[in-house]
């Protein structure tokens, strides 16, 4: 009876961890990326886009190549890229993945680049959706997905951590806050505490420090949004909190222009000047972000003295700064593709947490998914609370209206126009 007794419970104990372990397996691969084709299949997989090198991309070709060694993926760069994408799409060599952009969509110029596109929301792709940030994911008007992020960006200034721990002062989160910090580092003998590009319109200081600002004042008044996005006339009102808001801070004397206009381009030239040391704050965009890794071998002064920067959000509300969320760069599946099996499942690959978060890393933009711990660079706006998040993309401000408001802010921290005459010039600048 014992020896029957021993061996029951051996048997049992075997079973148990037969199944404990096959359980165990099965999550554990749950974990990682499993191939859904026969990993023996050959084919070539097209991608076009309009960046000139893109080796973060590159990298997760080689990674998608060790679940399918004879798959070739190729990158190609075309000129011209927005005007472009409808020609090639519809030649003898279309790609199988393309880029894609939200402000293409409900224009008649682009509207090949949206047509072409397969509905990447339909669950039989079995993308991860789940772990991208929904409200950078375009919404269409018929519930279809054209496009999914695969980075995202934002507007925001480049911090010089060594100086701020040098001098006793901590990053600025509030707009007194940055008043306060300048007029520190002023009387510590630091000419420019804050610079930025500010030779022209386009990404320039005014409007990388004011834009969040501005949507925060309208991004909760559907009203406002659909006049503005309407272009008309009376909805330059609604500008004016933020050109009030952007002469304070000329006022407060926050930035020297004429020091900012020495910057050449919010890019190289706002990079290696950062690079010089002596500036705590440098406005620019996240894709001026992106560039900094592969010029600190450019600049003699920060090889000689390197120091520890990352990227913050610029505070212009007393009540705390704005996270302005939104898509850098989106990628579309060709739905006329030769190969379209082995294109969705590249994408399969692609949209999760850990190759999302790998390829920004690489590039050095924002990662599109739910979690920006990961990257010390954007750790920051990790810390925006939820109610301060704001995305184009969710509450409908459009391209055209945020033309408009760059012009008008321009102008008026220029000092070219008087905000009156910003005010009603609102759906004239072209």
């Amino acid at each position: 009876m014992k020896k029957a007794i021993c061996v029951f419970f051996a048997v049992l104990m075997i079973l148990s961890l037969t199944v404990c372990g096959s359980g165990w397996q099965e999550a554990n691969a749950e974990e990682g990326f499993r191939p859904a084709l026969d990993t023996s299949i050959s084919c070539q997989i097209n991608v076009i886009g309009g960046y000139s090198n893109f080796e973060a991309l590159e990298a997760e070709f080689d990674r998608f190549n060790e679940y399918y060694p004879k798959v070739k993926l190729m990158y190609t760069k075309i000129d011209d890229y927005n005007n472009m994408v409808g020609t090639v799409l519809n030649g003898n060599n279309a790609p199988d993945i393309y880029v894609n952009n939200s402000w293409m969509y409900g224009r008649e110029q682009y509207k090949d680049a949206i047509e072409h596109a397969e509905n990447l929301a339909d669950s039989a792709l079995k993308l991860d959706l789940g772990c991208i940030r929904p409200n950078i994911m375009l919404k269409t008007d018929d519930g279809t997905l054209p496009m999914v992020p695969v980075f995202s960006t934002t507007y925001g200034m480049l911090v010089n951590n060594d100086l701020f721990v040098k001098e006793g002062l901590s990053v600025p989160t509030t707009y007194p806050e940055l008043v306060a910090v300048c007029n520190a580092f002023r009387e510590k003998g630091y000419e420019n505490p804050m610079m930025g590009f500010s030779r022209e319109e386009t990404t320039s200081l005014f409007t990388v420090t004011i834009y969040p600002f501005f949507c925060g004042t309208v991004a909760h008044d559907a009203e406002a949004v659909k006049k503005l996005n309407a272009l008309d006339p009376a909805a330059g009102e609604y500008m004016r909190p933020s050109l009030e808001k952007i002469v304070q801070f000329l006022n407060d004397g926050c930035v020297d222009l004429d020091a900012c206009s020495e910057i050449e381009n919010n890019y190289d030239a706002v990079i290696l000047r950062f690079f010089e040391g002596d500036v705590p704050m440098m406005t620019c965009s996240g894709d001026t972000v992106s560039g900094t890794k592969k010029r600190e071998g450019r600049s003699e002064a920060f090889i000689a003295d390197p120091f520890t920067y990352s990227f913050a959000p610029v505070p212009m509300s007393d009540e705390g700064a704005y996270f302005l969320d939104m898509p850098n760069l989106q990628f579309s599946v060709n739905k006329d593709s030769s190969n379209l099996d082995v294109a969705n499942e590249f994408m399969r690959f692609l949209i999760t947490s850990r190759e999302l978060n790998e390829m920004a890393q690489n590039k050095g933009l924002v990662s599109p998914t739910k979690d920006l711990s990961f990257n010390r660079m954007y750790a920051a706006f990790g810390s925006v609370p939820e109610s301060r998040i704001l995305s184009p993309e969710e509450f409908g401000l459009m391209d055209d209206a945020v033309k408009q408001l760059r012009q008008a802010v321009y102008g008026v921290g220029t000092g070219t126009m008087t905000i009156d005459e910003a005010v009603a010039g609102y759906g004239s600048f072209e």
